[in-house]
């Protein structure tokens, strides 16, 4: 057995196990398999058999190809719909692979966005403490970051000369009975944030304190505590910090393409890992203006109330951002597109056992529904499952009955094609290529020039000869003119060219 003998066995055997499932859906005649027809509607009669890989082959009957394969059915069509890439499935083949249709409608798409996010605390009601003085620290009230305190607790006592030189001009403004001394010391204390107390002190007592206690402004929590006794603080170092837990924000990152949907107000709902079946809500309160130039994110901000305090600064969280519903749009289900790198398709159920793949372009999505833009209009009816082997399918008998038009290519093979004779002024073996010298081509208004053709590998070049009077014929193929057949014409010999693997008779 040569070489050429078992190629085409292997290439039969590949060719019957992919018409596999092509046979089953067409061993048997079919029938209307969408319910709300009526039991009178009968399907078309076939118009002819073709061979399943040769659609060339035709009979009026059913029967067998040369390939020993069972021919396939063509039916008539009375829709303009049911052209290339539509299929025809019986009914037992439908239950078996358990096909299943929806509608496509007008429907409102629901952008909620999940994404994960980190407790902090309310930014609005976060206070740094400072001191407007520098000085020594006598007494710390509050030991450790972490700890309660509630408003107009002592925090610390601070020790400094500027403190006890303002009380003194006070006191010395009072003496003295002059109002707008009185008033100047008044405004200077006040703005060291002395405590009322101190002033309330020096007009009763006329006392100077050498210590001041400081208290907290609100309830909260102490953050970054940065002092102990015996520091000595300046104005510009923070002592502590102070957070409120009544009201938490939530910081969480949206995609670049979501933040439009995501709008201040549009209502949260977060839950925790740590807390499985509790659910908070809330509401959006800001999205910031920047995109994150790394990750190409938006960072959005929440608000939650926290009465019971289970919310602490830095928890991780899951949060689900409930995005307004838009306008009715043209929707199908997602599970019923198929994604390819450079298309999306869908498989049309066009009733009688019949589908078509058709490619659509698709929009906007959220989690169960995608946008249909162009490709299937309202009221058409996709398959849910099972789509892939009908895509298939559909896309192969595309190809099939593509064979089976009459090619206009032809056509404009053979008006590109020409005969010329000339004479060989090169030969390039190893690049197969020829420069010949040829007379007009007056089928293309071709004046008489040299050029470079390029030979058919069926061709055997080891008879041509520079200088050798030829007669060829080529066609344009890719831009290249490729020499199909070459004749010497010297008056020794007129045989024609043979092509490889032949043998003169």
């Amino acid at each position: 057995m040569n070489n050429i003998t078992r190629t085409l066995i292997v290439f039969t055997i590949g060719l019957s196990l992919g018409g596999g499932i092509t046979l089953l859906a067409h061993k048997l005649p079919a029938i209307d398999a969408e319910p709300k027809l009526s039991k009178n509607q009968k399907p078309s009669e076939p118009l002819y058999w073709v061979a399943p890989m040769d659609p060339n082959f035709r009979k009026d009957s059913p029967g067998k190809s040369p390939m020993g394969m069972n021919l396939i059915p063509v039916y008539n069509s009375a829709s303009t719909e049911e052209d290339s890439g539509t299929i025809r499935i019986s009914p037992e083949v439908i239950n078996n692979l358990g096909v299943r249709t929806v509608l496509i409608k007008q429907k409102a798409l629901i952008n909620d966005i999940k994404t994960v996010g980190y407790v902090n605390y309310d930014g609005n009601k976060l206070s740094h403490i400072h001191s407007r003085t520098e000085g020594w620290v006598e007494t710390l009230y509050v030991k450790s970051s972490g700890e309660q305190v509630h408003a107009g607790q002592a925090l610390y006592s601070l020790y400094s000369p500027t403190l006890v030189n303002a009380q003194e001009e006070f006191l010395l403004a009072l003496s003295r009975g002059n109002k707008r001394l009185i008033q100047a010391a008044d405004d200077r204390l006040k703005a060291l944030q002395v405590p009322p107390y101190i002033l309330t002190q020096l007009k009763q007592h006329q006392k100077v304190s050498q210590t001041v206690i400081f208290f907290a402004p609100h309830s909260g929590v102490v953050d970054r505590l940065h002092i102990r006794e015996g520091f000595f603080v300046k104005p510009s170092q923070t002592i502590m910090s102070i957070g409120s837990l009544d009201e938490v924000w939530v910081e969480a990152e949206v995609f670049e393409r979501q933040a439009p949907l995501v709008q201040p107000g549009a209502p949260v709902t977060m839950t925790l890992n740590y807390l499985p079946g509790q659910t908070w809500r809330g509401a959006v309160d800001y999205v910031y203006p920047v995109v994150n130039a790394k990750n190409r994110t938006v960072k959005v901000r929440m608000r939650f109330i926290n009465d019971s305090g289970v919310l602490k600064p830095n928890m991780f969280a899951e949060v689900l951002i409930h995005g307004n519903k838009n306008n009715q749009t043209l929707v199908a289900p997602k599970e019923a597109l198929i994604r390819t790198g450079a298309m999306n398709r869908l498989v049309l159920a066009l009733g009688q056992g019949r589908f078509r793949s058709v490619v659509v372009k698709t929009g906007r999505f959220d989690s169960n529904n995608i946008e249909i833009l162009r490709g299937a209009k309202e009221g058409d009816r996709v398959v849910t499952s099972a789509q892939f082997l009908l895509d298939s399918e559909s896309n192969k008998f595309s190809d099939f009955q593509r064979m089976e038009e009459p090619s206009h290519t032809q056509e404009s093979s053979q008006q590109e094609s020409a005969d010329v004779e000339g004479i060989i002024n090169n030969i390039a073996l190893e690049e197969r290529v020829i420069n010949i010298s040829h007379g007009a081509i007056q089928k293309w208004k071709h004046p008489v020039m040299s050029m470079d053709f390029k030979v058919d590998d069926a061709l055997d070049l080891s008879a041509l000869k520079v200088g050798m009077n030829v007669h060829i014929s080529f066609i344009i193929r890719d831009g290249l003119f490729l020499v199909t057949h070459i004749t010497p014409q010297n008056k020794h010999t007129t045989s024609r060219v043979r092509t490889k693997g032949t043998n003169d008779d």
